[in-house]
């Protein structure tokens, strides 16, 4: 069991995407309590922001279960190479990609690599890749920046949705990594709050629409403050030591209590009957919608 209230310690990096390799202490994002049943078996999945965090706890998860993974990611080749390694021990295939999923050329040429390696097809696309910047003031919010998280946070959802469904089968699974902040806001991330909004309109409108059409399952997950990267790439020392104190546990949570809500999501054994819906590891906050 984690420790329930021993905060992080004070840290802080001066750049996104962050590396997990400087974090203290390293997120529990391996999936090593998880015992696969092959769930998964023989599936083809790709998973954005895969490298680190929750993308790197539900992609092992994803091949503890039998599937086989393509990781996108920015830049943190040190982090996706060991994500790629961990796959890999598990007996599954892996490759990583790096490159913008802000820019839809990049997403179409890696979802063809991406299903060339996987066999011609991807079953379950995860859209976990995002990015967050604080703003303090609001009146001082920059353009560029606002522009960049609608552009990686949602617009290359659409990207890689959109090109993926030329090799998704009928019975697909779609999950889309929304936030809590969907929910609650949050001063100092509007833009950021503002996409994983824009993100609970595309899963239930998507749904819809694909179910409708292709008996493909569109789901997402509203993980709380939970122990990755972005936290301390996102918050000054002081802020990051003292992240997922106001959740309702007293704590952050880890990648590793996250990643099931994703597996069980794809699973088509385990959520047949769920389309539209959003799964909360978030501590044991309570959120309407």
């Amino acid at each position: 069991m984690p420790d329930e209230k021993t905060p992080q310690p004070k840290q802080r990096q001066e750049r996104q995407p962050g590396r997990e390799a400087e974090m203290d202490p390293q997120p529990r994002d391996r999936m090593e309590a998880w015992h696969g049943s092959g769930k998964l078996s023989g599936k083809a999945a790709l998973i954005s922001g895969g490298d680190s965090g929750i993308g790197r706890a539900v992609a092992i998860g994803f091949a503890k279960e039998g599937a086989d993974v393509v990781i996108l990611y920015k830049d943190e080749t040190k982090d996706a190479e060991e994500t790629r390694r961990l796959v890999e021990a598990t007996g599954r295939r892996c490759r990583t990609i790096p490159g913008d999923i802000g820019d839809p050329e990049f997403c179409r040429q890696a979802v063809e690599e991406a299903q060339r390696f996987l066999g011609g097809r991807i079953d379950i696309l995860v859209n976990n890749a995002a990015e967050q910047h604080v703003c303090e003031d609001f009146a001082e919010i920059p353009e560029t920046q606002v522009e960049r998280t609608f552009r990686t946070n949602i617009l290359g959802m659409f990207w890689l949705t959109k090109a993926v469904l030329q090799h998704m089968p009928e019975g697909g699974a779609i999950i889309n990594t929304t936030s809590i902040t969907a929910y609650k806001g949050s001063p100092m991330l509007v833009d950021y709050a503002s996409t994983k909004g824009a993100i609970l309109a595309f899963t239930r409108s998507l749904s819809q629409a694909l179910y409708q059409q292709r008996k493909i399952r569109v789901n997402a997950v509203a993980p709380g403050p939970i122990w990755t990267p972005l936290i301390p790439a996102s918050f000054d020392e002081e802020k990051t030591a003292k992240h997922g104190e106001s959740s309702g546990m007293g704590r952050a949570g880890q990648p590793d209590e996250c990643a099931p809500s994703y597996i069980f999501l794809a699973a088509e054994s385990d959520s047949s009957y769920i389309n539209g819906q959003v799964l909360h590891p978030n501590g044991g906050t309570v959120v309407n919608g």
